[in-house]
């Protein structure tokens, strides 16, 4: 019974014209491309410019300007209540409402308009038929957060029952909970895997204790992909060493839906059916293909709120071989929120902070998981799990290395615990500036 399908059209999400309207879409093309990116750039600016007041109050109608030169929307800029935001005919009974993560540290609820969420969904529907994933049948194992509270929980139960999915506790990575995960790979027919990246890798880890690999004791698994946190290529490895699976990278964000996606030929293929993305400079310039910036998103079809020129908060890359119709991310850097300020007054992605000491302490299997916290200009709190504290060898090491990447004599303490603590998400915050 399709009722992923069925549940999205009952609750009016029309999916019949959004798949026949996204085929028309595909089928562009590659030649008329950019004359489908003016065409929907200029729909969705004037459908704002006239129907939400709003956007109106950002951008002065008498002289509109060109596109480079529109405003470049934050979040912050949508941190005042939703009905203020709201277009012409639009309300929260008639729109998909939802709140963002708050991972950035700024969560604001937003609105968008039923074909354009019922769009997201055929986007994700044909990203995941790559892999010969079908929404409606295909079993999955969930590894993502649950709310604790009664009410918040048994939803979100029914919600992965009509998903046809199970879903795995993300805030116990214990060896029992890791055991007890095993035995019901054993037993049920999952098809693929979906979740945070640091709750699947912690499995991941645990089989290779084991000497267990997945699609050994699972044979029905096709593909597991990893959402919302960084995946490094250490645990890509040792995620398809344990699984024996293709390692799927999603990027995606609540407000504007699935951003980019990990294609057959290992290629991060951004959406570009639904959405613009742009790679600005820090004075909000446009950078050509290959350079390193703000990524900053446009929805073509979300009336009821104006996502038009959104700075998501990452930074990224995309490929020098990118085209209108088929843009590559070569990169994700992190989020601008969570830049490494440093004493001589340079500045860097704070993941890559935290890649440089995980290059030297996953060399250790010791160190199950960790986070860096910067509390000074030049001090770094280390925060890691593991079974026996590391030696005085090992933390020189780590020095060494933050010292020939970033800079010498910054101070690093480290702090070995039972648990990190998860955002109430479930998911975990691996660098934080606390300056």
């Amino acid at each position: 019974m399709k009722l992923f399908s069925w549940s999205l059209r009952f609750n009016g999400f029309p999916m019949r014209r959004a798949k026949i309207d996204f085929n028309t879409i595909k089928s562009i093309d590659t030649n008329n491309y950019n004359d489908y990116i003016r065409l929907k750039k200029n729909g969705i600016l004037n459908f704002h410019l006239k129907n939400n007041s709003f956007y109106q109050k950002l951008v002065n109608k008498e002289n509109i300007p060109n596109w480079n030169d529109l405003p470049v929307l934050t979040k912050k800029d949508f941190q005042q209540p939703l009905e203020n935001r709201l277009s012409n005919g639009y309300s929260k009974k008639n729109s998909y409402t939802n709140k963002t993560s708050g991972s950035s540290g700024n969560p604001f609820v937003f609105a968008k308009d039923k074909y354009c969420h019922a769009l997201t969904w055929i986007e994700f529907i044909d990203r995941y038929s790559w892999y010969n994933i079908n929404l409606d049948h295909s079993y999955q194992a969930r590894f993502y957060g649950i709310p604790l509270n009664k009410i918040g929980y048994y939803k979100e139960r029914f919600k992965d029952w009509l998903g046809h999915r199970y879903r795995f506790s993300v805030f116990d990575l214990s060896a029992d909970e890791m055991s007890k995960n095993t035995t019901l790979f054993k037993h049920q027919k999952f098809e693929y895997i979906n979740g945070y990246t640091s709750a699947i890798v912690q499995f991941a880890k645990y089989l290779e204790q084991e000497n267990i690999i997945l699609k050994d004791i699972c044979p029905t698994l096709k593909c597991c992909i990893v959402t919302s946190e960084m995946l490094y290529d250490s645990d890509k490895i040792l995620l398809k060493k344990q699984f024996n699976l293709p390692i799927i990278n999603e990027y995606g964000a609540a407000e504007v839906g699935l951003i980019a996606f990990k294609n057959t030929s290992n290629e991060w293929q951004v959406n570009s059916e639904n959405l613009l993305i742009e790679i600005l400079d820090h004075n909000n310039k446009p950078l050509p293909y290959g350079e390193e910036g703000k990524i900053v998103i446009t929805s073509f079809y979300n009336k009821a709120h104006p996502i038009i020129r959104y700075e998501l908060g990452d930074i990224g890359v995309l490929d020098k071989n990118s085209t209108p119709k088929n843009p590559i991310l070569k990169r994700l850097l992190g989020r601008t929120s969570d830049l490494i300020s440093l004493p001589s007054g340079k500045k860097a992605a704070g993941l890559t902070f935290y890649y440089i000491t995980k290059s030297v302490m996953d060399k250790s299997s010791n160190v199950k998981e960790f986070i860096i916290k910067q509390t000074k200009l030049d001090a770094f709190e280390v925060y890691y799990v593991s079974d026996k504290e590391l030696t005085p060898i090992e933390i020189n090491k780590v020095n060494d290395a933050v010292s020939n990447y970033l800079e010498p004599n910054l101070i690093l303490n480290f702090n070995k615990v039972n648990t990190l603590k998860r955002e109430k998400s479930g998911k975990l915050k691996q660098f934080t500036s606390l300056i």
